[in-house]
């Protein structure tokens, strides 16, 4: 059988359809389905059942594996047997967010208090800096953990023990050879850390900050401060889900375990605030994957984007139901605010990407583009250039950029050594995310130095660019059924794909534009028999082009199938994310 899947050598944008782990067999069943998705995502044979049903007790390390986490656990107990202040410094983004509210609650159930401080974006930028944690100090604060943020930290942490403020860093950005001073920093990305706990670099902060909580509980245990039955932290987990998929991070390994148990968790609605979130975003069933990363995440993050950076903490550990709908109204508020600010300086971004031309590292800026929402704008250019994209909106000589890359291409790592090489003022991230701090007069340098670094990897990565298959079927094959088969092998997100599908070949029998350009279809098979297809954002795109002007020419398609349950009636559509010509030299073998 052909490697490519339908035969496309070359779709409409430019890509290959291959398969993944080596080409499917026809009329496969649920179990070997399933068997294979696990097998095609990297998974050993003897691995399948316990990453099928991942548990936290089977795949939980020991705390201790970890470089300055017994230091970290015996100084936050020391601060609670000691009723000191402690203070959750964490970031604006989610990850920061749920990482705070994990300490702050898995600390009330040790019996002590923590207070939380998240940074401004737009006055106070990424990370700790030394007039908060002066600040902090001065206002009585006797211990400050940082999560999502501080390995970088040099400046402020050198303050902050000079200020006599112990400090603990929690957190998975990738770090320097040189760390900065304090009490502990706990950091599977550390340069100098062992070879088991490097293996998990792929957790969130989130993900970090619970087996802090972990290793708490079994020093204040240890100590006989928390009786004959310590508390429960598996609650805490729906925290540590949302925190995981909103960042980004691999859904492999633990990370599988603490999404799967965390979305049972969410689905009891025990946490006032995510359940008054998920009303405020009309989400009605179980929560899955793809909800913490587009309904509920989105929502968290608004709030350190266009409004005030701790909404989402005050959110996530609110006690009263009064206050957390007020809370989750507002920041879908903001929300939608969001999305029209990141409609405007996305198109800005485009505009001036095709201005510069093709180049290996798209690094565009603007006078006054809104830092909250340049994470979001690079994140499109990069989609629709399939090349890495540093998005910078500049203030009064200063910018501030946010970044995101294709797989291969390790951004982060080349946004330190700019920094190294004397070009950011700040900057730091990992492979497929970084964030920086540059004078507006040197971002020409800037781009220079990224792109000689990185074009190398770029190229590669573009030359080996296609499109990865679990599956294909006629039209009539996309139903309710087969959603269903493919859920069995989730949760999905970064690292653990959701299976992508080719349907064909198939006429287009209506064809519209809904919503901000979504591109709406009709398909029909062969045998008469029809599905329901969405491209979202297409409208402008070759994809778009093609649904829209196909003019009776038959096409294959490839998504994802998802279930629609509508009016309680099960049917099932395809989001398609690419096509190709079922009749034309695009179609052929390579």
């Amino acid at each position: 059988m052909s490697q490519n899947v339908f035969q496309v050598s070359r779709s409409v944008s430019g890509r290959a359809w291959v398969w993944r782990g080596g080409a499917a067999d026809e009329g496969l069943g649920p179990d070997a389905m399933i068997r294979r998705l696990f097998l095609s995502r990297g998974a050993r044979a003897e691995e399948i059942d316990m990453l099928r049903a991942p548990t936290i007790r089977d795949m939980l390390p020991d705390p201790s594996i970890f470089r300055d986490m017994d230091a970290a656990a015996a100084r936050i107990a020391d601060a609670v047997e000691r009723g000191e202040r402690i203070v959750l410094f964490g970031d604006y983004d989610v990850d920061g967010a749920t990482s705070a509210s994990v300490l702050i609650r898995a600390l009330a159930m040790f019996g002590a208090r923590a207070g939380h401080y998240i940074p401004d974006r737009l006055l106070e930028g990424y990370g700790p800096s030394a007039d908060a944690l002066v600040n902090l100090k001065q206002a009585g604060a006797d211990l400050v953990v940082c999560v999502d943020c501080g390995t970088q930290g040099f400046e402020a942490l050198e303050a902050a023990r000079a200020a006599g403020l112990d400090v603990i860093v929690v957190d998975h950005h990738k770090a320097s050879t040189e760390l900065p001073p304090a009490a502990a920093i706990v950091n599977p990305n550390r340069i100098d850390e062992g070879v088991e706990a490097q293996g998990y670099g792929h957790l969130a902060a989130a993900g970090m900050s619970f087996l802090v909580t972990v290793a708490v509980r079994r020093e204040l245990a240890r100590r006989g401060r928390l009786g004959d039955r310590p508390p429960n932290l598996m609650p805490l987990l729906d925290l540590v889900a949302l925190g995981t998929v909103a960042d980004v991070v691999p859904l492999t390994g633990l990370n599988r375990a603490f999404v799967a148990q965390g979305l049972k968790i969410m689905a009891r609605r025990g946490n006032r605030g995510l359940s008054a979130l998920a009303d405020a975003a009309r989400l009605e069933r179980a929560p899955l994957a793809s909800d913490l990363g587009f309904a509920l995440g989105p929502r968290i993050n608004a709030g350190g984007r266009v409004g005030r950076a701790d909404l989402g903490v005050r959110l996530l550990c609110g006690a009263h139901d009064e206050d957390c709908q007020a809370l989750a109204e507002e920041l879908s508020r903001l929300n939608e605010e969001r999305r029209a600010i990141e409609a405007d300086v996305t198109d800005a971004a485009l505009a001036a990407a095709e201005r510069a031309g093709n180049m290996p590292v798209a690094v565009v800026s603007g006078e006054g583009w809104h830092p909250g929402v340049i994470g979001i704008a690079a994140s499109r250019l990069k989609d629709r250039l399939g090349a890495p994209a540093i998005v910078i909106g500049t203030d009064a000589g200063i910018g501030k950029g946010s970044g995101r890359s294709i797989s291969g291409v390790d951004l982060g790592a080349a946004v330190l050594a700019a920094k190294d090489a004397g070009l950011l003022s700040a900057g730091g991230g990992h492979a497929m995310a970084a964030g920086l701090t540059v004078v507006a007069d040197r971002i020409g340098e800037l781009t220079d130095f990224l792109c000689e670094r990185l074009e190398g990897q770029v190229t590669r990565a573009q030359s080996e660019r296609s499109l990865a298959f679990d599956l294909a079927v006629a039209p009539g094959g996309i139903t309710p059924d087969l959603a269903e088969s493919l859920d069995l092998a989730a949760p999905y997100g970064a690292g653990w794909p959701t299976p992508r599908v080719a349907a064909g070949p198939v006429s287009i029998v209506e064809a519209s534009v809904v919503g901000n350009g979504h591109v709406r279809t009709l398909l029909a098979g062969a045998d008469g028999k029809r599905a329901k297809g969405i491209a979202f954002r297409a409208e402008d795109t070759p994809l778009g082009a093609a649904l829209l002007g196909a003019n009776g020419r038959r096409l294959f398609v490839a998504g994802r199938v998802k279930r629609d349950d509508w009016q309680q009636v099960p049917r099932a559509e395809i989001h398609i994310e690419d096509a190709a010509w079922a009749d034309g030299a695009a179609a052929r073998a390579a």
